[in-house]
C-alpha cells in the first residue's frame, strides 16, 4: 500500500469512528459545538500521525478525544465562568405525541439530570466513568489517558458511579410524565397552590439558570410558591422534550421565548426541575415555535 493508500484507508477508518468519538466527547463536554472540536482536535493530531505507527486506531482516538476533553475540563475549572454558562447544552424537539419528531434528540442525547450530574464531577471521574460505564472501554485502556494505574482508575469510577446513581430517576412511562407536567402547568396558571403540592415530590429541587446565575429552590412549599407567581400571566407554552425529558417552553404574546424547562417525574410527581430563562441563552436555542 503507498503511503497516500494508507493516509485515505486511514481517514476513512477515522470517519467510521466519528459518531463514537463525537458521543464520548458531548458526553464529557456537555456541548455538541465543544464535542465536535474536540474530534476535529483528533482528526488534526491523525493527520500529522504517520499510519504505520497506529496498532489500534479507535483507540488511538479514543485516547487523543479524552486527553483534549480532559484539557477542556480542566481549562474551565481553572478560569470559572459565570453560573449560568454551568448548564450543559440544551436539546430541545416539539412533543407531537407519544416521541420527539426528532428521534436522533432522545438517541443522542443523554438525560438532563444526568448531564448536571456530570458536570460535577471532576475532569478524570468523569472520563472514566464515560468511558467505561457508558463505552465498556477497559480500564486498562482508560488508565494512561488519566496518567493513574488500573486501579486506582477504577477508584476513580466507582466514585463518579456512586454520584451518577444519587441522581433523580424518572420511572414513568412517557405519557404518564407529560399528564404530570401538564397538571403543574395547569397548577401554575390557576395559582393551585394544592394543586402544584399534588404533582410536586416532597423533595423537589428547581434549579433556575438565569441572567444573574443559578438560583435553586428545594421542597414542594418554596418550589409552589414560586410557581404560582406566573398565575394568569399573559403566556403560552409549548411542550417539548428537553433532553429526552419532559418540558415545556414559554412564550410571550410577541411569540418571544421567556423560559425552558425540564421535569423528572418519578411515582407520579415531578422530583427534578431544571429551567432557563437567560435571554442570551434563549436567544441562542434551537427552539420549536409557539402554536
Amino acid at each position: 500500500m503507498t503511503g497516500s493508500d494508507a493516509h485515505e484507508a486511514v481517514a476513512q477508518a477515522f470517519e467510521a469512528q466519528r459518531e463514537r468519538l463525537v458521543a464520548v466527547a458531548y458526553r464529557m463536554l456537555g456541548s455538541r459545538m465543544d464535542a465536535e472540536d474536540a474530534v476535529q482536535e483528533a482528526w488534526l493530531r491523525l493527520a500529522r500521525q504517520e499510519p504505520a505507527t497506529i496498532d489500534n486506531l479507535a483507540g488511538w482516538l479514543t485516547t487523543v478525544v479524552g486527553r483534549v476533553c480532559i484539557d477542556v475540563l480542566r481549562s474551565r475549572k481553572a478560569r470559572p465562568e459565570a453560573p449560568s454558562d454551568q448548564l450543559p447544552e440544551l436539546l430541545v424537539a416539539a412533543d407531537a405525541g407519544d416521541t420527539p419528531e426528532d428521534e436522533a434528540v432522545l438517541t443522542d442525547s443523554v438525560g438532563l439530570a444526568m448531564m448536571v450530574v456530570l458536570d460535577t464531577l471532576r475532569p478524570a471521574e468523569r472520563l472514566a466513568f464515560v468511558l467505561h460505564d457508558m463505552f465498556a472501554v477497559p480500564f486498562e485502556d482508560i488508565a494512561p489517558i488519566v496518567g493513574r494505574s488500573t486501579d486506582a482508575t477504577k477508584m476513580l469510577a466507582s466514585r463518579a458511579r456512586r454520584k451518577v446513581q444519587d441522581r433523580p430517576r424518572a420511572s414513568e412511562e412517557p405519557k404518564r410524565q407529560r399528564a404530570v407536567v401538564d397538571a403543574f402547568i395547569a397548577a401554575s396558571r390557576e395559582g393551585d397552590f394544592e394543586g402544584l403540592l399534588r404533582v410536586l415530590d416532597p423533595d423537589v429541587t428547581w434549579r433556575a439558570y438565569t441572567g444573574r446565575g443559578v438560583v435553586v429552590r428545594r421542597g414542594a412549599t418554596e418550589v409552589a410558591t414560586r410557581a404560582q407567581l406566573g398565575a394568569k400571566a399573559q403566556v403560552s407554552t409549548s411542550p417539548v422534550f428537553v433532553n429526552g425529558e419532559p418540558g415545556f417552553v414559554v412564550w410571550n404574546r410577541k411569540g418571544t421565548p421567556l423560559g425552558v424547562m425540564a421535569c423528572t417525574v418519578a411515582d407520579g410527581r415531578i422530583i427534578e426541575m431544571v429551567s432557563v430563562t437567560d435571554p442570551a441563552r434563549l436567544a441562542s436555542m434551537d427552539l420549536p415555535r409557539s402554536g
